[in-house]
């Protein structure tokens, strides 16, 4: 077993070419299921390091498996995340996304950084540890079906079957060097909607001639809003509904014949998830109907609820307390967020936890999914380090 002390001094040795690895991720972003330069540029690290890995897994996955002492005496497993987002990058830094309108803007570039600088520590101190590590680098995390459920389909979690599965995701709200935890529930499940509101359309000035579907749809969205999200009715589980596209194409004096709309609906709860889509399409049917019109109300079914491991999740409590001491590990509220680990959650004994990447005196401020997110990555050494230490335990 390698002490925290070691691997402090290892993860301060590899420090620098693990931010050259991040920077060069960030500034060579691939959206889902494109990532053919990330995933080769990972191999090609790997390769160097000499470590055994297999490539092309659901498209750009890769599967690599470092062996300590005793290889067949354990098996733990490790994911990052490979792909980025269509957003057009503000920030003004060397390592700026040279991909237009590509950006690194979820922290998948620090995930996989991390990760292959934990994969340089343990490949390093392989004779002081015990069992297999296997690191999972997938494709797809921000685009439904998401990767690890493809990756998970080609057999990523088998042959053999690991102990558990740990994710490590960035927390731009967490001051850089605190991680954090929560248990059991923890994220929620995700669906998109899509519903195209049909109704006749015509000259405005001529009202008894047309069935105005913009009338429909926000018929619709009032309704739905009343039945899903006023705030004195009780749910099965937390529950989000909310819509964040309408497009009809119509003019001043021109009522369309359909209006589109667009959104999403979480919950962390099976049973009611499938309820609450058979009551949201009742609902957009009967009230089309109430106005002469109709509705084709399609649900992409997307992620799975999220779910940490109890006893999983309380060794790496145990581990990051050990590594980073007791002030640096906090306890994570409960979101309605959505994450695609949640489909390994479903599967094997999982724990996703948070690495915080906030430094206020930098700038460094920006919500995920924005265009002027970045990390303090003074992160990375908390990162990589908290997992290298503990897959060697």
């Amino acid at each position: 077993m390698i002490s925290a002390g070691e691997i402090r001094k290892l993860s301060e040795k590899y420090f620098s070419k693990v931010i050259a690895i991040r920077r060069h991720l960030h500034s060579h972003p691939e959206l889902s299921f494109q990532e053919y330069a990330t995933s080769e540029y990972v191999c090609s690290i790997l390769r160097d390091l000499k470590i055994e890995f297999k490539s092309g897994i659901a498209g750009t996955g890769i599967i690599a498996h470092i062996n300590g002492k005793n290889p067949e005496s354990g098996l733990k497993a490790f994911r990052a995340d490979l792909d980025a987002l269509p957003i057009h990058e503000k920030n003004e830094v060397e390592y700026k996304s040279c991909n237009t309108g590509v950006m690194h803007a979820c922290g998948h570039d620090v995930h996989t950084a991390c990760l292959l600088g934990a994969a340089m520590i343990l490949q390093e101190t392989r004779d002081k540890w015990k069992g297999t590590i296997r690191m999972i680098f997938q494709p797809g995390e921000e685009q439904l079906p998401g990767g690890a459920s493809l990756m998970i389909n080609e057999g990523a979690l088998e042959n053999p079957r690991p102990e558990f599965i740990i994710g490590q995701h960035v927390f731009p709200e967490l001051e850089a060097g605190k991680v954090g935890f929560r248990k059991g529930m923890y994220m929620a499940s995700t669906d998109e909607l899509f519903l195209t509101v049909k109704g006749k359309g015509g000259h405005a000035a001529l009202p008894s001639q047309y069935t105005n579907p913009i009338l429909i749809a926000a018929s619709i969205l009032l309704r739905l809003q009343n039945e899903f999200m006023h705030p004195e009715i009780q749910h099965p589980a937390p529950t989000v509904l909310a819509f964040g596209k309408i497009e009809g194409a119509g003019a001043t004096n021109v009522i369309p014949s359909e209006v589109k709309l667009e959104g999403t609906f979480r919950t962390m709860n099976e049973t009611w998830r499938t309820i609450a889509h058979e009551r949201m399409m009742e609902i957009a049917s009967s009230v089309a109907a109430e106005f002469g019109g109709s509705v084709d109300f399609e649900i992409k079914k997307g992620y799975p609820f999220l779910v940490n491991d109890l006893s999983t999740t309380q060794m790496m409590i145990d581990s990051a307390r050990e590594y980073l001491g007791a002030e640096n590990v906090v306890e994570l509220d409960l979101r309605m967020t959505a994450e695609d680990f949640a489909w390994y959650s479903q599967v094997l004994p999982s724990c996703f936890y948070r690495l915080g990447t906030r430094n206020e005196s930098k700038g460094i401020i920006s919500p995920v999914h924005t265009a002027t997110f970045d990390v303090d990555e003074n992160a990375m050494l908390t990162g990589m380090g908290l997992l290298a230490f503990a897959a060697s335990r």
